[in-house]
């Protein structure tokens, strides 16, 4: 397991966010990425969660009252399957752009044939 602390794990987070093209960035609706340190239990491996509802399914009626998607970003299995700092901040790209094309509407099936996941 590589040792990071999560000052410098948030901010490898914040820097994937950062490499984000403007023009897609623009047209993400009402979404905030966290970091946690561990995900939900039964998920020991699972490096990122998008929980919302993609915008290729929101309907007018979705506004009224809803809150934000939600992505987030775990800390501790990232670290263990990393044996750099590159390896993280590597990893963490991949894991944040996999996310965010979940808010987007794109499945995971999808993602591996274009090499996201």
């Amino acid at each position: 397991m590589f040792e990071m602390s999560r000052d410098e794990f948030d901010d490898a987070v914040r820097d994937a966010l950062d490499e984000i093209p403007a023009e897609l960035a623009a047209m993400m609706d009402n979404v905030v990425v966290l970091v946690e340190d561990e995900p939900p239990p039964g998920d020991e491996d699972l490096l990122g969660l998008y929980e919302g509802v993609p915008l290729t399914e929101r309907t007018d009626s979705w506004a009224a009252g809803s809150l934000p998607d939600r992505i987030t970003i775990f800390r501790n299995p990232t670290l263990e399957i990393c044996d750099t700092r590159d390896d993280v901040v590597e990893e963490v790209a991949i894991t944040v752009v996999h996310e965010i094309a979940h808010h987007f509407g794109i499945d995971d099936d999808r993602l591996h044939a274009l090499g996201w996941a």
